[in-house]
């Protein structure tokens, strides 16, 4: 027994040769989240943050997202393909999207904001995180509704026929990584940076966060067709989602050794 993928067209609306798709509106969701989010976090007391302010921010971020993502794709899981043909790193009708492309994308973003703002890379890091997994779990949604990076062949009672997946029942990984990559973790960040904590701390914590959830969840899903799994144990997606969580342990262990360092006045203990 399988659940029967709903039959949901991906094109909302078209107009003339415009269409308005599934997820495409998903990555508008995600954007209007963060501008609503990083707004109201503006408005708290000592926020260190202004309407302006994190109106550019959230552009910068935009950007690092769109292009990091596409770029990333195509380096990614079709570089061959853009070594034959340089051109289809444009090719964005033909979709693709990264998510690991994307966070370097946003971390370019933020570094260049923070220094262009004369900003803590670390503290502009820290706010910004928080608004990522809503996004992300908008996007997996569009992917589910697209039928698309669909989960590995299993008998599970909650595992669907999808229709570009053949007849057998597969995982919905995309939901899967909606719950933990979006809401699961979103919920985290909230929760832990409740209390103040290091500089560096709460981008570290979504760093791991979101390594560990992937790199878990890419046992459920279908990996790559052209890429396989290396040495038949290990996907492309939990090979680059282990310096995320290597990276983000350090992040994390180095901001609170740092910040045992310091007075309350933020100097340097002698």
């Amino acid at each position: 027994m399988a659940l029967q993928f709903p039959q949901i067209d991906p094109v909302i609306f078209s107009i003339g040769p415009l269409s308005v798709r599934w997820y495409g509106l998903m990555y508008l969701i995600g954007f209007m989240f963060a501008m609503w989010w990083a707004a109201k976090e503006a408005k708290k007391p000592n926020s260190g943050w202004n309407k302006d302010q994190v109106g550019d921010l959230v552009f910068y971020s935009m950007l690092g997202v769109i292009l990091g993502g596409r770029i990333g794709y195509v380096l990614f899981y079709q570089f061959s393909h853009f070594i034959e043909n340089p051109l289809y790193l444009f090719r964005v009708d033909q979709g693709g999207m990264s998510f690991h492309g994307g966070a370097l994308g946003v971390i370019t973003a933020i570094v260049i904001y923070a220094v262009k703002h004369n900003r803590s890379i670390l503290s502009v890091g820290d706010f910004v995180v928080p608004m990522v997994p809503v996004g992300l779990l908008a996007g997996r949604i569009g992917n589910f509704i697209n039928g698309e990076l669909w989960g590995r062949v299993t008998d599970v009672p909650w595992a669907f026929v999808f229709p570009t997946g053949g007849p057998q029942p597969r995982h919905p990984s995309q939901l899967y990584e909606a719950f933990f990559e979006g809401l699961v973790l979103f919920i985290m960040l909230v929760w832990f940076r409740k209390k103040p904590r290091p500089a560096g701390s709460v981008a570290g914590l979504f760093l791991a966060g979101y390594g560990v959830f992937r790199f878990a969840i890419e046992y459920f899903r279908e990996p790559d067709a052209h890429i396989g799994l290396y040495g038949g144990i290990i996907s492309q997606g939990q090979i680059l989602s282990l310096p995320m969580v290597i990276a983000g342990t350090i992040l994390m262990v180095w901001a609170y050794k740092r910040d045992s360092k310091m007075t309350p006045t933020g100097q340097a203990k002698s």
